[in-house]
């Protein structure tokens, strides 16, 4: 029997066992718009194009599956770039759907017409124009396969409108076969030999973790790894809740190989410890510039060891020792297997004087900041939240001096519980990416740790949530800036506040009221636990108003061109 393309589109994402899409109508998808009510997929309405690609994002990073969204030509397409680029800096598997002119039309400039495809192109895994109907079961089965598969990512599929009103029988492929596209899952004995050998015989090694041990499901072959070896942890950004930051969910006691995060605002003890390693081993991760600062000064005495799915990545910024290409889950495997047949000889003594160091560190130097008076400090918001959720919460974060406050001072313990925009630093994306991991994750606590400047970026989303019974949390700090961007001005532009001052925002109970959300403002540092402790018993989306420090930073810091021990610390 034909099927007309919106049919076979549906068909298509029922094979790959699509639950959900975030999507905004427009003229160029109608066909398939009209086809929506006879296929049992959840459409979740957003009020931004952007938004949508933010809750598909979200929701890939807090299922692991590919998070689908759809939108018209045009402006719905391009609204979608910032977004796309956002899971592409990361990482994330999304396939995005746009809808397109007919193509005898493309290139004549009609109207809501865009090339999408080229806009996209470097800022996603793959991207395609479907031009016959014939095509569009193939395609759209290589696009989720190259989205999850590999280094993931997003993927775009164009779609015009003459192509999806046109028929044909309907096939599904069962294989993909890409010439050129074969990732390297498995990684190469000799080298997992070579690393072995160095961790072995390392006296201070650490390692660095990012979120491609999350990516491959890795976490706790990395956290047995750490604990057979004695081998002091740290992670990226994109990697916390790689590996347990507390000895137990819900504590505040410090895993005795847990160093924290590391780079700009890393912690004093993990810098120092990368500094001064003898062996470094990288895993799933990048060496991006935030993490490295002067790469000349970055483990600068380290055997390297790296690796990583994406060969592109090994020796790209900073040159690699012992390179391994591979899936991390099954090069950390072969490396227990290796050390479980024949175990380190006297590991406690070999280990016991870094492990000394780095406590020594950590006892000196901690995070640490003070809550007195009647003024909020936003670290002390972060803990309480912390505290009150036990941990056991997802967190999405905007981006800038919230972000970082998260980062520090909420212990990840699990994977895909921090949800964050760590490549491109997108301001907007945390409450739509709570969206969508809300909607994934239907009985968890989501909480969105904001700004007051980033928070308005995508603040219409706050619609899309009431609209579907979604109770996220969102934890506003206002400290009445654009927080990151006013402390770089006070450090190094002589407090030359240009541009910063957000005084003018709304009122943000009013306006979460107006959505009909639930809206709170807290003021004094009393205020905070009740407070969060009501919020979360609601069963409605809700926006709590911090009135926090106006002047407060964010330390450690690297500042730009120095290596990551010269920190500000205070």
């Amino acid at each position: 029997m034909k099927l007309r393309g919106a049919q076979i589109f549906f068909e298509c994402l029922k094979k790959e066992g699509v639950e959900v899409i975030f999507g905004y109508p427009g003229g160029a998808v109608l066909d398939i718009y009209h086809e929506m009510p006879n296929y049992d997929i959840r459409h979740i309405l957003v009020r931004h194009e952007q938004g949508a690609t933010h809750m598909a994002d979200g929701y890939a990073r807090a299922s692991g599956k590919v998070g689908v969204c759809l939108v018209t030509s045009g402006p719905g397409a391009t609204n979608t770039v910032t977004g796309i680029a956002t899971a592409y800096m990361d990482s994330i598997p999304i396939v995005v759907f746009t809808g397109q002119v007919p193509t005898p039309l493309i290139g004549n400039d009609a109207f809501q017409e865009v090339d999408i495809v080229g806009i996209t192109r470097p800022c996603t895994k793959h991207n395609y124009l479907v031009k016959d109907v014939r095509h569009l079961p193939r395609i759209i089965k290589e696009a989720f396969y190259l989205a999850r598969s590999g280094r993931p990512g997003p993927v775009l599929v164009d779609l015009p409108k003459d192509v999806i009103q046109a028929s044909n029988n309907f096939s599904y492929p069962n294989e993909v076969e890409l010439r050129g596209y074969k990732p390297t899952v498995e990684p190469h004995k000799g080298q997992i030999k070579r690393a072995a050998r160095e961790l072995r015989k390392a006296k201070k090694p650490v390692i660095y973790a990012g979120g491609g041990v999350i990516h491959s499901s890795a976490n706790k072959e990395l956290t047995r790894l750490a604990e057979m070896l004695q081998i002091p942890v740290t992670t990226t950004l994109m990697g916390l809740g790689a590996f347990p930051a507390v000895t137990k969910k819900g504590s505040k006691e410090l895993h005795p190989l847990w160093l924290g995060m590391l780079g700009m605002h890393g912690t004093y003890r993990a810098n120092m410890a990368v500094t001064n390693c003898d062996v470094l081993f990288a895993v799933g991760a990048r060496f991006d510039d935030r993490v490295t600062g002067k790469v000349e000064g970055f483990a600068p005495e380290a055997t390297i060891i790296h690796i990583d799915i994406d060969p592109t990545s090994i020796s790209k910024n900073v040159k690699v020792d012992i390179p391994i290409v591979g899936d991390c889950k099954r090069a950390l495997r072969q490396l227990i297997k290796i050390f479980e047949e024949e175990p380190v000889e006297d590991l406690e003594a070999r280990r016991a004087p870094w492990l000394e160091q780095i406590r020594e560190w950590r006892e000196t130097y901690p995070l640490a900041y003070e809550q007195k008076g009647d003024i909020i400090r936003p670290q002390f918001v972060v803990e309480k939240i912390y505290e009150l959720s036990e941990g056991n919460a997802i967190i999405t974060t905007e981006v800038g001096q919230n972000q970082m406050w998260a980062a520090q001072y909420y212990h990840f313990t699990e994977p895909r519980t921090l949800l964050t925009s760590g490549g491109l630093g997108t301001m907007g994306y945390g409450l739509p990416a709570a969206i969508g991991a809300q909607v994934a994750c239907p009985d968890k606590l989501v909480i969105d740790i904001a700004g007051d400047g980033s928070i308005q970026m995508n603040i219409q989303e706050l619609s899309t949530a009431v609209c579907n019974d979604l109770p996220v949390k969102v934890a506003i700090l206002n400290n009445s800036y654009l927080g990151m961007v006013r402390q770089w001005q006070e450090l190094f532009y002589e407090r030359n506040y240009c541009e910063t001052c957000l005084r003018g925002s709304p009122d943000f109970v009013k306006l979460a009221e107006a959505y009909g959300a639930v809206g709170f403002r807290v003021a004094k540092p009393e205020e905070v636990e009740p407070v969060l402790k009501e919020a979360f018993l609601v069963k409605k989306p809700v926006i709590i108003d911090f009135i926090v420090e106006e002047e407060e930073g964010v330390y450690p810091m690297v500042p730009a061109g120095k290596t990551i021990n010269e920190m500000l610390l205070v």
